[in-house]
């Protein structure tokens, strides 16, 4: 890819992730409306993707991909992740099995295993903290999937020991690496109505029933 396309790409990427700003003489730093807006309508458009065309994803936009996923918040900064990038249909296969949802897996060009590193993870008390550091990585990849055209599905491993067990077999994982999910992905083929999931009843406000 072109590097000024590629330029062009990260700082899309980054004005949907990232504070878009203007600062005034104090430094006080807002969100412009155009980055409210794509910010936004990025969230509340994503859906499930389970079907793709056979187009390929560039290695330029995995890098992004990738690049939203390190970018998620973590506990005392341990960044306690390791991805694996699966492109290999025979590896897709594998992973699809026979099941309702093999053919998701046989059609998907990319998909990428989020996994938790416990070398990395925090000591103690705070060890599980990699599950919600993987799962704040997976969503930024999954919104920056369909901010770049793609789409994706989150297909659940971890904590359901015959998922973990069949994904690091497959993916011939390390002990230390326990599989979160993997993002099933490529260009969509499909395009599903987003749901709206707003529910009052689901708020309190200072104290639980106010």
């Amino acid at each position: 890819m072109d590097k000024i396309l590629k330029s062009a790409l990260l700082f899309m990427l980054a004005a949907i992730f990232m504070t878009g700003c203007n600062c005034n003489d104090n430094q006080t730093t807002t969100m412009t409306d155009n980055t409210k807006k794509d910010a936004m309508e990025t969230i509340m458009t994503r859906t499930s993707i389970r079907s793709f065309t056979n187009r390929t994803v560039s290695a330029d936009t995995v890098e992004m991909l990738l690049r939203a996923g390190m970018a998620a918040p973590t506990a005392v900064n341990k960044q306690p992740w390791h991805f694996v990038v699966i492109d290999d249909p025979a590896v897709m296969d594998s992973l699809g099995g026979n099941g309702r949802q093999s053919q998701m897996w046989k059609e998907a060009t990319l998909a990428i295993a989020v996994c938790g590193d416990l070398n990395k993870a925090m000591e103690g008390p705070g060890q599980p903290y990699w599950i919600q550091d993987c799962s704040a990585a997976t969503q930024n990849i999954l919104l920056a999937a369909h901010a770049l055209g793609l789409g994706a599905v989150w297909t659940g491993c971890y904590p359901i020991e015959e998922r973990v067990a069949n994904v690091s077999r497959v993916l011939n994982l390390p002990e230390n690496l326990i599989p979160l999910c993997v993002i099933v992905m490529g260009y969509p083929n499909e395009q599903p109505a987003p749901k709206d999931k707003w529910k009052p009843e689901n708020v309190s406000h200072n104290v639980f029933g106010k």
